[in-house]
């Protein structure tokens, strides 16, 4: 059989692998893109492996470190008593960092692909695609990790070699019972969670539920360790959840960052420079965090450098100030040259700020093993479920001047009026009227959150029920009602710019979305948020609910914060300014309140009635001496509750009034300038109904003449 010859394709190399003599050196051919994206992802996974074994090492480095340098490596072992062995010593905190490194890495390719890449009308693109597809098999080591953790958690707690605690009945109790084994447990079963569905999800909205999915897992862990039994477990337990919220985002992203700049994929430049911005919070979010979980463990500043859990967090603060410089660097210098086109730079800076994050990671999980310093505190039960001994009798002094420092709240406070003052500002400057009245009434709301959770009403309010009941009803009826008024989604739509590129989801678009979305629909409903207003009041008091949540510190957080959220859902419905998905008629929305308000004062009153002690032994382990009896004061919450109600009544019905005038002002308006651009074209009034009556009439007339 004969050769027939080669035939020649367009863009087909020459032999020996020289092209064509038609391309110029530094013309642009058509896949010459593609071709050099190939050998940059290439070479960048050999190099993407080698940062990640590096990482590895320096993380494991840092900790062994640390637990030399914090005794954990070394405890003293008293012959006699129980003794976990040497593997459980040193496995136990791999296991832990293996836990938390899959932990940050499932959050950083969650950000990546939801927020940090561009969408493209909600759907994912190719890269974004297989970054969450990538989170499902961290999401699998961080549950397979979780599961390790568990194991040798308990051989530590029962000081028995880890081949005794395997096929025991022991781990099922441990994992089911004891907070650290239930906690572990959720990690592992939400981390499976978060592996099956990241294999399915394409959209931008699912990838963001699973982020945040991916953040609430982080928690359970690290709020059962040092912080849960610190004196102030109060600002310990929320100063680590922000501590950790905030680090997981800026590690995991930054690490991931470093891994597409490798890989050579597309929009660097845009996913570099929201993470810049992202990047700043979160530094501010860690120093913030980082400076009061150390306050809510050393008493004095000397023990930074006499104490082992001081020292750790004395190299956790050098790495934090590296990290502040490296940040800088990268905003004046990298990042500029990256939007030049020298990617470079930027890789060869990010690489050493990973490192040295996961030196922070590894130093992390060694002070979660180190003991703080120990502290001489007061005997007394009181003291360790509140943080503080009881305060003297209740007065409107006492409530005035005894403030009470609550770190959640209190960064919420703050972001809420900066940025709305931010939001107004930027108005302000572009020449846009923002109604002085919208902001006066959301500083009045913010004003009101600052003083029932910050002031002696935050002290005062676990002691007394009928101080927490009017912490409840000034945060569910009072506050909200400001804050809706004061239209934030609004201000923030007008505020924003849309995103650079078409079908992208900046900050405005991701607003729009949420305003849209399924969820809001339904929860928006006023049948669906009435029902939220109403029966989680009474299922909360009538139900163990309010007893579990009094003695735990995030169970209050989570408490406060849906008296807040369930406020504000149920007057958005009522008297909001902003868009929303369901619009009732105004005297629906009358209708409404007055049907709605009765049921505070049905409950006041059963309260009132109760012959038992709501959440009792709460208020039993307190030991007050002072006041009334805890069922007396019972009765003075319930009283509050029912009357509590005409109040904001009251000043919901002035709201609703003032909005019925003023749409039924513009509809007029808008009905009067339709009915002159009309007449100005057809002639007549302008009003088709009006201009048929007078030629009626004119009809009549003329007939009558006739």
């Amino acid at each position: 059989m004969s050769k027939q010859p080669a035939s020649r394709q367009p863009g087909s190399k020459q032999p020996g692998g020289k092209q064509p003599a038609s391309k110029q050196p530094g013309s642009k051919q058509p896949g010459s893109v593609q071709s050099v994206g190939g050998t940059l992802a290439g070479g960048g996974v050999s190099r993407t492996v080698r940062l990640a074994v590096a990482g590895v090492c320096v993380a494991l480095g840092g900790l062994a470190v640390a637990m030399i340098v914090g005794g954990a490596a070394t405890p003293r072992i008293i012959p006699g008593l129980p003794d976990e062995g040497t593997l459980t010593r040193w496995a136990l905190p791999v296991s832990k960092l293996t836990m938390d490194v899959a932990g940050v890495l499932t959050v950083g390719l969650l950000l990546l692909a939801t927020t940090l890449l561009p969408s493209d009308k909600g759907l994912l693109g190719k890269s974004a695609l297989g970054y969450v597809r990538a989170a499902s098999w961290t999401g699998l080591v961080w549950a397979v990790a979780a599961a390790s953790t568990l194991v040798f958690s308990l051989s530590e707690t029962l000081g028995t070699p880890v081949t005794d605690v395997l096929g025991g009945e022991e781990l099922t109790s441990y994992a089911s019972q004891v907070p650290q084994g239930i906690a572990l447990t959720l990690v592992v079963l939400f981390g499976t969670a978060i592996a099956l569905f990241s294999r399915g999800a394409i959209t931008a909205g699912a990838s963001g539920g699973l982020l945040l999915l991916a953040l609430a897992t982080l928690m359970p862990p690290a709020l059962t360790g040092h912080s849960s039994s610190a004196p102030n477990h109060g600002l310990a337990t929320t100063s680590v959840a922000l501590h950790l919220l905030v680090l997981s985002l800026w590690v995991g992203g930054l690490l991931l960052l470093c891994a597409h700049a490798l890989r050579g994929e597309p929009h660097l430049d845009l996913a570099a420079h929201r993470f810049s911005r992202m990047a700043l919070w979160c530094f501010a979010g860690v120093g913030l965090s980082g400076v009061f979980s150390a306050i809510a463990r050393l008493t004095a500043v000397s023990e930074i450098f006499t104490t082992s859990y001081g020292l750790i967090v004395l190299a956790k603060v050098v790495a934090f100030t590296g990290l502040g410089v490296i940040g800088w660097w990268h905003r004046g210098r990298t990042l500029p040259s990256l939007t030049a086109g020298n990617p470079g730079a930027f890789t060869r800076l990010a690489g050493v700020e990973g490192l040295i994050m996961l030196v922070a990671v590894g130093l992390a999980v060694a002070l979660s093993r180190t003991a703080p310093p120990p502290l001489d505190l007061p005997v007394d039960r009181a003291f360790e479920l509140l943080g503080y001994l009881i305060p003297p009798p209740v007065s409107i002094g006492n409530l005035l001047t005894l403030w009470w420092f609550d770190l959640f709240f209190a960064v919420l406070a703050a972001l809420l009026a900066g940025l709305y003052g931010a939001g107004v500002v930027r108005l302000a400057r572009r020449g846009d009227r923002w109604p002085r009245g919208r902001t006066i009434s959301w500083a009045v709301g913010v004003l009101l959150l600052v003083l029932v959770t910050q002031s002696g009403v935050a002290r005062y309010a676990p002691v007394l029920f009928s101080v927490h009941m009017t912490e409840h009803m000034i945060l569910s009826m009072l506050v909200p009602i400001f804050l809706v008024l004061g239209a934030p989604a609004t201000l923030a739509l007008r505020v924003l710019k849309p995103a650079a590129r078409r079908g992208d989801r900046g900050p405005r678009e991701w607003i729009v979305t949420i305003l849209h979305s399924r969820v809001t629909k339904v929860i928006t409903h006023p049948a669906i948020a009435t029902a939220i207003f109403i029966v989680s009041t009474y299922a909360l008091y009538f139900t163990p609910l309010f007893a579990a949540a009094m003695e735990e510190h995030l169970g209050h957080i989570a408490m406060t914060l849906h008296f807040l959220v369930s406020g504000c859902l149920f007057f958005w419905v009522i008297i909001g300014v902003d868009p929303a998905p369901t619009r009732l008629p105004y005297f629906g929305r009358l209708l409404l309140l007055f049907v709605t308000m009765p049921f505070h004062a049905f409950f006041g009153i059963a309260l009132m009635n109760m012959g038992t002690v709501v959440a009792s032994e709460w208020y039993d382990q307190l030991g007050r001496t002072w006041g009334d009896p805890a069922l007396a004061d019972q009765g003075t919450g319930g009283a509050i509750a029912w009357a509590f109600g005409e109040i904001p009544t009251l000043i919901v019905l002035i709201a609703l009034a003032f909005q019925w005038y003023r749409d039924d002002d513009r509809t007029a308006r808008r009905a009067d300038r339709r009915a002159d651009a009309v007449a100005a074209k057809e002639g007549g009034t302008g009003d088709a109904e009006l201009d048929a009556y007078n030629a009626y009439l004119a009809k009549l007339d003329k007939t009558n003449r006739e």
